[in-house]
């Protein structure tokens, strides 16, 4: 289906693991630039009706949104909008039908449902940077919602950052609004860790997005059962200006040593390790949405590991709309 959304007024008011994995192991939330849900963000009351395919009854509320909170977000320009409802949702069709993206700049967007509960907005091509976007839920019109409210969320699309990572020439080129701001740098994953068929000493190959950062993250072996300090693979390290690009635990961060290797060979568990100088740059220019494309490796990105949505072509990902054109 083509979705061409509403315009804003101007100026109106945003998978095996790998050896990186981090202690929390799951999905980060927003770290620096992140503000923490507000009160009128908390999910809506669940009414105790279900809601019926035939759309007579739609008892619906919203559990969680990305992205989080009342104060706008500056994000990337591939950044995603996440839904996840308090219920499964079984007439599909009209609740995405009451779910409006309004941008300054003309876009085209889609749905994509990826399970009875989340559905994930993306754009065709990436947001035009420099613009605000509002995302409006308007569930009160909904048929018998009784109670449900409207939510929305802002955010302010920032610099157009696209990072390309060649892996071969261990180089990651940084390009801000398509001028090469810096070259750096660095060491991929190594390989050589056969686990389900799939080497997850390898970095992934494909669009990856930044979906959060921290200033240190701590990273263990416990992602492979390895938690005894007494084993020779056990490690715990607080790795610095760590900038997560995939739910299964790739980061671009600081090497922890082994500079020899930066710009030379691949030596890491599978994240993308930068000088500290290059670290600490790209952690401070960091926005949750940014495209980080990797190449050069014969493990392929999942479209559902982490944010790698742009893993799908635009036909493919509008299959998963619930409106059918």
């Amino acid at each position: 289906m083509k979705r061409v959304t509403r315009m804003l007024p101007a100026l109106v008011a945003l998978v095996a693991a790998t050896a990186c994995a981090a202690e929390s192991a799951p999905a980060p939330r927003p770290q620096a630039s992140v503000v923490p849900a507000a009160a009128a963000v908390a999910p809506t009351p669940s009414p105790s009706p279900t809601e019926t395919p035939s759309g007579k009854k739609i008892k619906v509320g919203i559990a969680d949104i990305t992205p989080m909170g009342e104060k706008t977000e500056k994000v990337g320009v591939g950044f995603p909008i996440i839904v996840t409802f308090d219920r499964d949702v079984k007439d599909k069709a009209a609740v995405e039908a009451v779910l409006d993206v309004e941008s300054e700049e003309p876009h085209e967007g889609a749905w994509r449902w990826v399970s009875a509960r989340k559905v994930i907005y993306r754009t065709k091509t990436y947001w035009k940077p420099y613009q605000k976007v509002l995302f409006t839920a308007r569930l009160a019109e909904l048929p018998g919602n009784t109670g449900a409210k409207n939510v929305s969320r802002r955010f302010a699309v920032g610099a157009k950052n696209i990072s390309v990572v060649d892996t071969r020439k261990h180089t990651m080129k940084v390009y801000r609004n398509g001028k090469l701001a810096k070259k750096i740098p660095i060491s991929a994953g190594r390989g050589g860790l056969i686990r389900n068929g799939v080497d997850v000493y390898l970095t992934t190959s494909g669009v990856h997005l930044t979906m959060g950062k921290k200033a240190m993250e701590t990273m263990t072996s416990s992602w492979m059962g390895v938690t005894d300090p007494k084993d020779p693979r056990y490690y715990k390290e607080e790795i610095p200006w760590a900038v997560r690009i995939s739910d299964s635990g790739e980061y671009v961060h600081q090497s922890a040593g082994y500079y020899q290797y930066l710009g030379v060979s691949n030596q890491s568990h599978g994240c993308v390790r930068a000088t500290p100088a290059g670290a600490k740059w790209f952690y401070t220019i960091a926005q949750r949405g940014d495209v980080v494309k990797i190449t050069g490796t014969k493990r392929k990105l999942q479209w559902n590991n982490g944010w790698s949505y742009w893993q799908l072509n635009w036909t493919q990902w509008k299959k998963g709309s619930a409106l059918k054109s």
